[in-house]
């Protein structure tokens, strides 16, 4: 998997006219050698391949990172790369744009030849069409965030806080196998529905408001998304109206999820079908992105996406929100998976509007 991945990697440098590159963007160092520490850079040629780390990961990286020639530096990391490029004899170097700070960008490029030349490019694109061990992995951790919508439902009555609720399902994905947190936890209740980012506080839950959580395990270090909005107590005609609107974007959402649609044709019919019911300047974010190694990943259903066309083995989630200043918010998420023909859903959490009873 990891020799497969690092030939992609130097078809990719042969498109881009370059000899090497710099990979340290932990993500992409973790996707191209298995190396699943920090303070670590790759340098990739077409004919080299080396893991340049220091004495704490020495044992770690010779048994995660199998195919890289290891280099230990002893001086620092940085100066330890460049001495590794000039031994290798890179001329035309390409680096990571979205991730190589410029301190270090700098450092490295002082100590290389003038003659070297130094480009900007991303490696994030390479890792959008997941291979089946990657889809695995992100199936269990939403089989993870399942069971703790489930356990959730359970525990949420009036009289607790945001806090109480995101302690629970972080506990509960925890034990289930979660590494860490997706993201922080948002639980946003009530009138702080209407944040989309509203992260849990100490807030206590009222009879009768929505409860809004957005939240995410980690599995093997790829992430599940999903977002649920319960009702504590009886829903009024509004509360109704608004999710029954935001539920029926979201199915719109998922069934027009499929290869050849772009990113922009789905956010779009959406976006409509919220602007029919009322609700259209109510939702100001994209409707979804992909997923990984990192919780936001391309390609992206949004009037932004630059994705021409979904493709078998991409992922996506598909959450339209309401927000309401001053009275609340909705919003549904699933993460779908694009197949040959069509889609799965990932997420298996119901969907209908659910009343706690207190």
């Amino acid at each position: 998997m990891v020799k497969d991945r690092i030939n992609t990697l130097r078809d990719f440098l042969r498109e881009k006219k370059l000899e090497g590159i710099i990979v340290n963007k932990l993500e992409n160092v973790f996707y191209f050698s298995g190396f699943t520490g920090d303070d670590t850079m790759l340098v990739i040629s077409q004919n080299d391949a080396v893991l340049v780390t220091d004495f704490r990961y020495v044992e770690q990286s010779a048994a995660e990172a199998p195919d890289f020639r290891l280099v230990k530096q002893e001086n620092g990391l940085l100066s330890k790369v460049a001495d590794t490029i000039r031994i290798m004899g890179i001329a035309r170097l390409g680096f990571e744009g979205n991730a190589l700070v410029w301190d270090w960008f700098s450092h490295i490029k002082k100590n290389l030849s003038d003659e070297v030349h130094m480009e900007s490019v991303q490696l994030d694109s390479l890792r959008q069409v997941k291979e089946q061990a990657e889809i695995d992995c992100i199936k269990k951790a939403m089989a993870i965030s399942d069971q703790a919508f489930d356990d959730i439902l359970g525990y949420i009555k009036p009289g607790i806080s945001e806090n109480d609720v995101a302690a629970r399902l972080e506990n509960v994905m925890r034990s289930l196998g979660s590494m860490r947190l997706a993201f922080a936890t948002i639980v946003a209740s009530g009138q702080r529905g209407s944040l989309p980012h509203g992260t849990a506080t100490e807030k206590l839950i009222n009879y009768g408001e929505f409860v809004t959580m957005d939240y995410g395990a980690v599995y093997k270090g790829y992430h599940s998304d999903m977002t649920r909005t319960v009702c504590v107590g009886r829903a009024d005609d509004k509360q109704r109206d608004v999710y029954d609107a935001v539920l029926k974007a979201q199915l719109m959402g998922v069934s027009l999820v499929k290869p050849g649609v772009s990113g922009k044709e789905v956010d779009l019919e959406v976006r409509k079908y919220l602007d029919k019911r009322g609700y259209g300047k109510y939702f100001g974010h994209g409707l979804g992105h992909s997923l990984g190694l990192e919780i936001h990943e391309s390609p992206s259903l949004s009037p932004k996406s630059q994705c021409t066309n979904l493709q078998t083995n991409m992922l996506v989630t598909v959450e339209p929100g309401v927000y309401i200043p001053d009275w609340g918010g909705v919003r549904i998420e699933d993460t779908v998976l694009i197949t040959d023909k069509s889609k799965e859903v990932l997420t298996a959490s119901p969907k209908e509007l659910i009343e706690i009873s207190v």
